[in-house]
């Protein structure tokens, strides 16, 4: 006697089917979450922009991916946008802990680090640059070269405090290019001199993820920093 043929699939019910898509559903969203945390760990990862000290090149409410692999396997330059963790206390501080959703969502890499605080800045000088504020014109100069900044918030100043500082080794100079609203390394100067260290920098801002209206490539201006000469140290 021939054994029973196995129903089809078209045989079966809905409650097959519903298992099915629930599976499949299940399967797409753990496949989603690992790929979030690869890239997190080892490529980029998502922060959000909460105040207006970066515009226009970054605006409030942007979020942004930076590529953890610098600094890494690739430099950092003058110019780079980075992100760094507010080891020095520049920020006050946080007044909530995060949820338990926050703290998955940081996890897996679509929120940044729960509990931690980052701020976003631009690298002006970096070890051995002298940075001196300002030229009979109004211009940073970096290595005694004036350099001229497009990225600047229209109708600020390069600075409105004047200032002279050499880099030391695995620290940089940064400043937040809306200047007038940006409380950077020109505040800090009690605080290791303002200084930030290389080791705090969590990645260089690469890309606008949202909104999409806004969405493209951060840019560096390294045109500002060409004619620089080499740094002292």
């Amino acid at each position: 006697m021939s054994a029973e043929s196995a129903p089809s699939p078209q045989s079966r019910g809905p409650l097959y089917k519903t298992w099915r898509f629930i599976r499949e559903i299940v399967i797409i969203v753990a496949i989603a979450l690992v790929l979030s945390f690869v890239i997190k760990t080892f490529f980029f990862r998502a922060y959000y922009i909460p105040s207006g000290s970066m515009e226009q090149t970054l605006q409030i409410n942007d979020r942004i991916f930076a590529n953890i692999m610098v600094p890494g396997p690739f430099d950092l330059e003058r110019g780079d946008v980075v992100v760094f963790r507010d080891d020095l206390n520049w920020l006050p501080p946080l007044q909530d802990e995060p949820s338990p959703l926050e703290s998955t969502l940081s996890f897996v890499g679509i929120l940044p680090a729960a509990g931690e605080q980052y701020l976003v800045k631009r690298i002006i000088g970096m070890p051995g640059d002298t940075v001196e504020c300002c030229t009979a014109d109004g211009r940073l100069t970096v290595n005694n070269e004036p350099i001229t900044e497009p990225y600047i918030y229209p109708g600020n100043n390069p600075s409105d405090m004047e200032f002279k500082v050499t880099v030391p080794e695995g620290k940089i100079w940064v400043m937040g290019d809306h200047r007038a609203e940006s409380a950077d390394s020109r505040f800090h100067t009690d605080v290791q001199g303002g200084f930030v260290d290389i080791d705090s920098v969590q990645g260089k801002a690469s890309i606008i993820s949202w909104p999409a209206s806004r969405w493209g490539v951060i840019d560096s201006h390294p045109e500002v920093f060409a004619d620089v000469p080499e740094r002292t140290q």
